[in-house]
């Protein structure tokens, strides 16, 4: 009875520290971390930044006053336009006109390429009304 008694204490010690260095290993481990990618400044993308503000509407009335933070999703077709454009942000009028701007925009031809087709991207997008 002694020996059963010890070989349950034993082999609960032995389990207990192998779920210890496990949990240890679990938590030095980051198996399950996306690493961040870092892309270099894209001529393609400082563009599409240019033309949008350039195209922008600013004198709507419906656009809420202030400072409106926006996230616009797109990706560019082959023939170099954009498309699947989504955007989302504090008013959802400002997040039209943002859609409105990129749906009518094209990408020059020269500017594609097989990486250029490969991503959905996305862009913040700020932009400060005026009251005046």
């Amino acid at each position: 009875m002694k020996n059963k008694i010890q070989i349950f204490v034993v082999s609960f010690l032995v389990g207990g520290c192998i779920s210890l260095i496990n949990t240890v290993k679990a938590q030095n481990i980051n198996n399950n971390v996306i690493e961040e990618v870092q892309l270099n400044r894209n001529e393609t993308l400082n563009e599409i930044r240019s033309e949008l503000i350039g195209n922008f509407d600013f004198a709507n009335y419906e656009y809420k006053q202030g400072v409106v933070n926006s996230e616009v999703k797109f990706e560019i077709a082959e023939n170099g336009k954009i498309i699947n454009v989504h955007s989302t942000g504090d008013c959802k009028n400002v997040s039209k006109e943002i859609e409105n701007v990129l749906t009518n925009m094209k990408v020059k031809p020269n500017k594609i390429n097989k990486d250029t087709l490969a991503y959905t991207y996305v862009m913040p997008v700020t932009v400060e009304i005026d009251s005046e």
